[in-house]
């Protein structure tokens, strides 16, 4: 099958002296791996700067049934990035959410609402002037409602605690030590409720934000089996 798609790339690696194979979250298969031949030839028109991770690129796409690697061709930007070039802020968080979706995205068939969130968010990012000091643990929470576990919430209930393990604000302790409590539990009420528009609007120092960070990423542990650690990590809290 050949198809014209939109792509989001999540990773590439080498694959031999002039090739690589690249992982691209898609809109019309989803997650697929693609080989990219002739990379490094002289006459090729294709750099290798088309694959770098979040690269929003359109493509044609050659699949052939029960086949795990596919290949594809006339790759081209389809949106060009205006910011991130130059603000090492939103450099880091987008070094962060590369990592993060790398490791989230396993479906090899289509999710076009995920797939157009995703693009609506990067694109929304790059254009924002405002404070994005939030943005990533907005997109954190955001993204786990397309994963099966977004944070259940009901406004009638004052709650105190929040269950990692079940996924909900709740106004009794839990009975494993899977929870967060405190101030932080209204914090995570507001980022769960927020846009990516307002959520400048929460007002949170660098301990709360780091410490929020810390218990998203142990959320996706406790929900995604293999998730292991975030290497990028260390970088992000150098500017949060």
């Amino acid at each position: 099958m050949t198809l014209s798609t939109r792509g989001i790339v999540l990773r590439y690696y080498p694959y031999s002296e002039s090739s690589i194979i690249v992982k691209i979250f898609t809109e019309n298969f989803g997650l697929q791996s693609y080989i990219v031949k002739g990379l490094h030839a002289r006459k090729s028109k294709t750099k290798i700067a088309i694959f770098q991770p979040l690269t929003l690129i359109e493509f044609v796409a050659y699949h052939k049934e029960n086949k795990t690697l596919h290949y594809l061709k006339e790759p081209r930007v389809e949106y060009h990035y205006q910011s991130f070039s130059v603000d090492i802020n939103k450099r880091s968080i987008l070094f962060f959410l590369a990592e993060l979706l790398y490791k989230t995205m396993r479906m090899e068939v289509p999710d076009k609402p995920l797939f157009q969130w995703m693009y609506n968010a990067l694109t929304w990012f790059d254009l924002s002037d405002k404070n994005i000091l939030n943005y990533h643990l907005v997109f954190m929470i955001q993204l786990s409602r397309f994963l099966g576990f977004y944070p259940k919430y009901e406004a009638t209930e004052k709650a105190i605690f929040f269950d990692m393990q079940e996924g909900r604000f709740c106004l009794n302790q839990p009975s494993h030590p899977q929870c967060i409590s405190g101030n932080t539990v209204g914090q995570l009420i507001e980022l769960s409720t927020c846009t990516f528009e307002n959520s400048n609007s929460i007002k949170l120092n660098t301990d709360e934000r780091r410490y929020l960070l810390d218990n998203l990423i142990t959320y996706y542990q406790l929900h995604l089996p293999g998730f292991g650690k975030m290497k990028s990590v260390d970088v992000l809290k150098t500017i949060i």
